[in-house]
Formats: structure tokens, C-alpha cells, sequence
């Protein structure tokens, strides 16, 4: 369960995911607030100060690449962990990685769809690693 309300925000251009994924992390006790673009999810991270951020790669506006960037060269958002979700094939996780994502899921290999769960595992899973102490 997660930990006393942990803000989640979910960046996600498909309205679908977006309202799935989204269902599944407030079931398993999140707060989570949403971005459907490059340049609301920067606002938003910047606004909320979530603590932990699922980002799209494939979103418009600013590229998810741009995003992870942009939030890991700002101070204020620096240390809020990013788990990227894509569509793309593993090949890019080592880049994601050194750009400074937490965590890299294909989502075909979630299966977000038909066991929305794992999404809340991970999410967990790197909130544990952030916060070792709790």
C-alpha cells in the first residue's frame, strides 16, 4: 500500500491510459495527478512536487527525452524519480538510464491493460529505493 498518500504524477497522451493507469494507482492509495504533454508535465512536477514521476516518451509538445532533461537539470525536480514508460524497444533504456530515469518499462511488457497492478508495483518499488529510511 502506498506509503501515507505519495504523489504520483502520470504523463500520458493517450486519455485511455491516462484514465486506467490513473484509476490503478489511486485504488493502490496514491495521489496522482495527471499531464498530458511535455510542457504540462514540467509545470505540473514544478507545481505539485510529485514523488515520483511516470513519463510517456512519445508525448507532444516536448519530447519525454526533453522532459526527463529538463526535470533532472533543475534543482527543484532533480531528485524526484522518474520511471519512463514507452512504447519504444529496450534499446533506449541504457540512454534513459544515463539521461537519469529511475526505472524503464516497455509498456507492452507491463501489460498495463490487463494487470494494471504492476504499475502500482513499480511505482512502489521505486519509492522503497528513494526512501530507504521509511
Amino acid at each position: 500500500m502506498a506509503e501515507s498518500r505519495s504523489k504520483v504524477l502520470l504523463v500520458e497522451d493517450s486519455k485511455f491510459l491516462r484514465i486506467v493507469n490513473g484509476r490503478a494507482l489511486t485504488k493502490a492509495g496514491y495521489e496522482v495527478s495527471t499531464a498530458e504533454d511535455g510542457e504540462q508535465a514540467l509545470r505540473l512536477a514544478n507545481e505539485t512536487r510529485p514523488d515520483v514521476v511516470l513519463l510517456d516518451m512519445m508525448i507532444p509538445k516536448l519530447s519525454g527525452p526533453d522532459v526527463l532533461k529538463a526535470l533532472k537539470s533543475n534543482p527543484a525536480t532533480m531528485a524526484i524519480p522518474v520511471i519512463v514508460l514507452t512504447s519504444l524497444s529496450q534499446k533506449n533504456e541504457e540512454k534513459l538510464k544515463e539521461l537519469g530515469a529511475a526505472e524503464y518499462f516497455e509498456k507492452s511488457a507491463l501489460d498495463l491493460e490487463q494487470n494494471p497492478d504492476r504499475l502500482a508495483a513499480a511505482v512502489e518499488g521505486v519509492l522503497r529505493r528513494a526512501r530507504p529510511h521509511k
